[in-house]
């Protein structure tokens, strides 16, 4: 069994509890007990990359940049059009730099991997960006030209 706690939930804690091919009901339900008394909300979904938010979170987060990376529009007008639009606490962009460009391009990757989709490669802006050391988060610039924080 693995409890994935998510960090960049604003509205609550949030915490997945993966199950394993051989977890066992009671594994799950002490899991599911140790995340309660923790205050977490708990979901429980099957062993695959990115769980239930990532997986559904980050391909939204690598096609954002592709927009950018492709001046479909800029990375300010991505982030409004998803805060305003869609009522995103936060925009796609916004989230990647405070994510860390590296955690959102390891996810990624690793969906591709687990699918072989093609749509689901992440976007070369965001591997060039990790490889010039951009990494956002709280290690500085990130998508966007000026300093995380």
């Amino acid at each position: 069994v693995g409890l994935h706690v998510h960090p960049a939930v604003r509205r609550g804690p949030l915490v997945e509890i993966v199950r394993g091919v051989d977890t066992s009901d009671a594994t799950v339900a002490t899991a599911r007990g140790v995340a309660r008394r923790l205050g977490a909300h708990v979901v429980v979904c099957g062993d695959r990359a990115g769980q239930v938010v990532y997986a559904l979170l980050v391909p939204l987060l690598n096609d954002a940049v592709r927009m950018v990376e492709e001046g479909y529009a800029s990375a300010d007008d991505v982030d409004a059009a998803m805060r305003l639009g869609c009522g995103f606490p936060q925009g796609p962009i916004e989230m990647i730099d405070e994510l860390g460009l590296d955690a959102v391009l390891g996810i990624q990757r690793a969906l591709h991997r687990e699918s072989g989709e093609p749509g689901l490669a992440p976007a070369l802006m965001l591997e060039r960006l990790v490889t010039a050391g951009r990494l956002g988060g709280l290690r500085g610039r990130g998508i966007r030209e000026r300093p995380a924080g």
